[in-house]
This record gives structure tokens, C-alpha cells and sequence, in this order.
């Protein structure tokens, strides 16, 4: 009775502190180790986090991550992302799974972005949420989520994105939440990143997040990140092991509830760092 009251708590705290479907997607160790920023990435995590992001893939992409939270089994999140680029813009396909034999939910979805103008790209996604309880059978549900990316110069990025603008029932007598996200990445070198986010549910307040890559390494980067409402400090390292192939290690940790270790495996295409290189990574001006 204990335990399965402390899953029920840590679902709750879950609903509190992810957002989106409730337990919301896992978008990845890269992620996750820059305090769940994201909003103006350019890679194959846009599937999940801006979907205006993939407008600049140049080739196909793929990553599949997991995460335990808070070292608990029952609280497993895996995802998955797929995104090719075409002469029409680049499509995706994102899958997460959430939860255990007692309860579960999965999320699917559709997802496209492309560029309006060089330096300005749009994107967005439909999503198809399931929560399955075994006593009590499982419900569907639909929503979406659009934002935009723009490149203001070569140092500075900003991005939004919204998702579920309309209000759709989850679970019998829940919503989906609402949520508001704007964003700035800015790059004073081309080894070093830095992302500012906040993050506004209608029904929470508004939540702060900092990340930080630094590119230490032609093979490695260290990741820091932090998090408000509620405080989480992160962690991440990326490992270059192919051309194409990145292994990620993230961890969050909550002063109460403890430690979120996370891995990811991503295969895409990634610009070389050049010691004269005079552009960001990252950035569409050569």
C-alpha cells in the first residue's frame, strides 16, 4: 500500500512538473541535461520540443532516448523521434510510452516544419494521446501544438511555441493543459551555447529554465541546465562515437525526490567544429 501510494504521489508531482500530456513526452538526454530547454534547437530533438527547429535538417534523423525518473522502475519514460527532410519541408514522427503495468500512457505524432523565409522557419504537430488504467479500460485523445524559430544574427536565436491553444479533455473531467513557451539561444562562440526559456501553463506559474552546451572537445560536450517551480538542477555529457552517432547521459536532481538519470542514442548530421570557424553551430550564415 505504501509503494503504490508513492507512485501515485510521484504522478502527481509528474503532472505538476512536465506540462504537456500530463506526464509529458521525454524529450531526450540532450534535453534533459540543459534544464528541458529546447525551443531553439536545429537538430532532430525539434521533433519534440519546436517542430519549427526541423526545417534545418539536411538529412535524415532519428534519436531514441529513455529516462528513469526520480530511480523509481514504475516511472519509465521512452521516446522516439524520425525525421526526413524534403524540397517541401521536413516531416517527423515522435512516439513516447510513460508508466507500468498499472497504468501507462502514450503519445503519437505528426509533426512538420519548414522554412518561410531564410533566417525564419514555422512548424508544428499533431498529437494522439492514450492513457490506459487496467481497471478502468483507456481513452484517447487529440490535440496539436505550432511554434516558429527565427535567427536574429549570428549570436541570437528566438523562438515560441503552443501547445493545445484549445482546450481538450484528457481524462473524464481533466484538460489537457494549455502551455506558452518563449525562448532565446545565444551563441558567443562556436563551442559554447546558451538558452533561456520560460515556460507558462494557464492553470501554473510561469516556470524559468537555463541551459548550457560547451563544446570541450571535437568529440565531447558538457551540458549544465536548471529549472524553476519546481527547482531541478541538470547534467548532461554528449559523446561524438560515429559521424552521424551521439550517445547522450543526462541527470536531473530534485533536492526531495532525488535523482532522474537519463541515455539517448541519436543519429543525424552535424557540422564539423572548425578551429577558425567565425559562425556559431548551429547557425544559417556561412
Amino acid at each position: 500500500m505504501k509503494h503504490a501510494l508513492l507512485i501515485c504521489s510521484l504522478l502527481c508531482y509528474c503532472f505538476v512538473i512536465k506540462g504537456q500530456n500530463g506526464i509529458a513526452a521525454s524529450v531526450g538526454a540532450r534535453s534533459a541535461g540543459m534544464g528541458y530547454t529546447g525551443l531553439t534547437y536545429k537538430n532532430i530533438h525539434s521533433a519534440f520540443t519546436n517542430q519549427a527547429g526541423l526545417a534545418h535538417l539536411k538529412e535524415f534523423g532519428a534519436f531514441a532516448s529513455g529516462e528513469q525518473r526520480f530511480l523509481v522502475s514504475e516511472l519509465q519514460g521512452l521516446g522516439a523521434a524520425f525525421a526526413y527532410p524534403t524540397s517541401s519541408g521536413t516531416f517527423a514522427l515522435t512516439v513516447n510510452n510513460f508508466g507500468f503495468e498499472g497504468y501507462s500512457e502514450q503519445r503519437f505524432g505528426l509533426g512538420y516544419g519548414r522554412k518561410l523565409f531564410d533566417k525564419l522557419s514555422i512548424g508544428g504537430q499533431i498529437l494522439v494521446f492514450n492513457t490506459s488504467i487496467p481497471e478502468y479500460g483507456s481513452r484517447a485523445a487529440i490535440s496539436f501544438e505550432f511554434g516558429m524559430l527565427a535567427t536574429l544574427s549570428r549570436e541570437v536565436d528566438i523562438a515560441f511555441q503552443v501547445f493545445n491553444p484549445v482546450r481538450i479533455e484528457w481524462v473524464a473531467g481533466e484538460n489537457l493543459p494549455s502551455v506558452l513557451k518563449v525562448g532565446m539561444s545565444y551563441h558567443p562562440s562556436p563551442i559554447l551555447d546558451l538558452i533561456l526559456e520560460v515556460e507558462k501553463d494557464i492553470d501554473q506559474v510561469a516556470r524559468g529554465k537555463f541551459g548550457l552546451e560547451y563544446h570541450v572537445a571535437s568529440q565531447v560536450d558538457i551540458r549544465l541546465g536548471a529549472t524553476t517551480g519546481p527547482t531541478l538542477m541538470t547534467l548532461g555529457v554528449g559523446y561524438q562515437l560515429a559521424e552521424k552517432i551521439m550517445l547522450n547521459i543526462s541527470s536531473s536532481y530534485h533536492q526531495v525526490l532525488g535523482f532522474t538519470p537519463g541515455a539517448g542514442i541519436v543519429y543525424e548530421y552535424r557540422e564539423k567544429q572548425k578551429k577558425n570557424e567565425s559562425t556559431p553551430r548551429g547557425s544559417d550564415f556561412f
